[in-house]
């Protein structure tokens, strides 16, 4: 680990652990008999049947990276990107951000393309993962019966101020991508020029972002593609949605009885967790959703803690007894594959700049 990942990681350390010393000062009268009494009473076959959907979202990815493959490689199938969409997520899990370019270079290797390309393909995808959650919770709050008849309704205002925010996100997101997609070599020239002064190769690392975010978009063609990309994203996070909620249900805990469109709410306070994580033990996600059941659910600490991490360790770590075999069975190293990746993005980004 260089020392870059040293510092990032102590400093993620350090703040959850003055938020979990916080959260132990709020919780002074938590009872861990009545924690694991719960645990245990927990629905099992409810539990399983969410990380079967869990499994099924990680399908629709590799179907989602067929269709951006579409036009350059043709005959991939969806196998092809399973192995890969598997292995990658468990070295997330496990490594943390260090394994995140894991799943792109696996792609690019085993379609014979180029890093670059997939790590624009990778990009791209954010921009669909965020489009679908905001669909979704659009929906939620503007349905009457919805975010409004959460338990403490005070924090619906709050909750439509972020369903707002979000949408302004997707439209900025998709105004850059329709210029970048027309004008993308003149942004990036324009960006390298702006830029360059404030160090020696920001400027150029800017643009040859910019350029690859580009390649990707052009992976997009015509609106059957986009309908299909649109179809498929939305739907993998509705089903995300419901492995959340059968989690959740599974305690047989009125406060945890939750509707799907109020789930999104755990769904986005996982979400920004996720940004404080430790490798292999989370941290960020389970303290967010812990608070949000506790605040805004009204879930007693012992279950609002049990279920934020059953829900860490089924929406998270349920890939990796799969990721971990198949990549055993391919003789892949999860430590190995991260490396060269980190090495091949810095070969990318390291290039001369264009004369």
């Amino acid at each position: 680990m260089d020392k870059k990942r040293i510092v990032a990681s102590a400093v993620v350390f350090f703040i959850l652990a003055v938020l979990l010393y916080l959260q132990y000062r709020h919780w002074q009268s938590f009872d861990l008999g009545t924690f694991w009494a719960q645990t245990h009473r927990i629905r099992k076959g409810r539990v399983l049947h969410a990380v079967v959907l869990i499994y099924i979202a990680y399908f629709m990815r590799a179907v989602r990276w067929k269709i951006f493959l579409k036009p350059v490689r043709p005959k991939a199938t969806t196998m092809d990107m399973l192995s890969p969409t598997l292995i990658g997520f468990t070295g997330l899990a496990l490594l943390g951000r260090a394994g995140e370019f894991i799943r792109p270079y696996l792609i690019a290797r085993r379609t014979d393309l180029s890093f670059s390309s997939q790590l624009a393909v990778w990009a791209v995808e954010r921009i669909f993962d965020v489009g679908a959650f905001t669909v979704l919770m659009v929906l939620a709050i503007f349905l009457p019966s919805a975010l409004p008849s959460i338990p403490h309704p005070e924090y619906y205002l709050r909750f439509r101020e972020g369903g707002f925010f979000l949408i302004g996100i997707v439209v900025i997101a998709t105004f850059a991508a329709i210029v970048i997609r027309r004008s993308g070599d003149a942004v990036a020239l324009w960006l390298e020029e702006r830029f360059r002064h404030l160090s020696a190769n920001f400027g150029h690392k800017l643009a040859q972002r910019v350029r690859e975010f580009g390649a990707g978009l052009d992976t997009i063609h015509g609106p059957l593609s986009m309908l299909w990309l649109t179809l498929v994203s939305v739907g993998m996070w509705y089903i995300i949605a419901r492995a959340y909620q059968e989690v959740t249900h599974s305690y047989g805990v009125v406060a945890l009885e939750i509707p799907v469109s109020q789930i999104l709410i755990l769904m986005g306070a996982s979400m920004v967790g996720s940004m404080l994580q430790l490798p292999a033990v989370g941290g960020g996600s389970q303290m967010a959703t812990i608070a949000a059941l506790s605040s805004v659910f009204d879930v007693p600490p012992e279950v609002a803690a049990s279920c934020g991490i059953l829900l860490w360790l089924v929406t998270f770590a349920a890939v990796v007894p799969l990721g971990l075999a198949l990549a055993h069975y391919e003789r892949l190293s999860l430590r190995r594959l991260s490396e060269e990746s980190h090495r091949a993005e810095e070969a990318e980004m390291g290039g001369s700049p264009p004369v």
